[in-house]
């Protein structure tokens, strides 16, 4: 099954649990943020990534020089331990991590959430790479994801049990828009997918020529 296949399947299971006021609710927001063009500000393809040092789970400094020194790096951006939608990406990331190792490439993710609930990250979707703390999502805003949640969301979610504040450690409840990027060891971004519609991803494997590509460059 894809992960795409996957996702929709809890997003139907998941609809038909809850009020259509909640459905109406999420979609409302999505729409906006569709409509609000966010996504197509975000850095792309061609442009030069940001540099960044995060904190491991285990509170190591993880810098993107030390990673593309050692060749390209596949970075997504992850909501949170309390989004099942991001769990099952982390998750086919982590089935497609071998593929990527081969081919080059480091992956890490990056999450608002504090380092305890990445080290539930970890533990949880039994993930071999890193998920690495962007307080404030500082970085994530440097790449164009960062996005406040409107009001009537915020009340959904406090409803919902997915108090940001706490699991993040900071009161701005805002958020990343999911993206995945490739970045080469030049620091140029070779591939980048952003959506605004936080239950739609792609496959780990579209990345794969864009990694392979960078790869080559390394080593010609």
């Amino acid at each position: 099954m894809s992960l795409q296949d996957r996702l929709d399947a809890f997003k139907a299971e998941f609809i038909a649990a809850r009020p259509p006021e909640v459905r109406a609710t999420m979609e409302r927001a999505t729409a906006e943020l569709i409509a609000s063009g966010a996504a197509g500000r975000a850095l792309k393809a061609g442009d030069r990534a940001p540099a960044f040092a995060l904190e491991a789970p285990d509170g190591t400094p993880v810098s993107s020089a030390d990673l593309l020194a050692q060749g390209p790096l596949v970075v997504s951006f992850y909501r949170g331990v309390w989004c099942p939608y991001c769990n099952m990406e982390l998750q086919a990331l982590e089935a497609a991590r071998a593929e990527f190792e081969a081919a080059g490439a480091k992956l890490v993710a990056i999450s608002p959430q504090n380092r305890v609930n990445s080290r539930k990250s970890l533990r949880e979707n039994a993930l071999g790479f890193p998920i690495l703390s962007d307080t404030g999502n500082t970085v994530a805003a440097a790449f164009g994801l960062r996005f406040a949640l409107p009001g009537y969301l915020v009340e959904l979610y406090k409803s919902l049990g997915n108090m940001l504040p706490l699991f993040n450690g900071d009161d701005s409840w805002t958020l990343p828009m999911p993206g995945r990027f490739v970045i080469g060891s030049d620091g140029v971004i070779a591939y980048a997918e952003v959506n605004p519609d936080y239950t739609r991803r792609p496959e780990p494997a579209d990345m794969l020529p864009a990694i392979r590509r960078a790869a080559a460059a390394v080593a010609a």
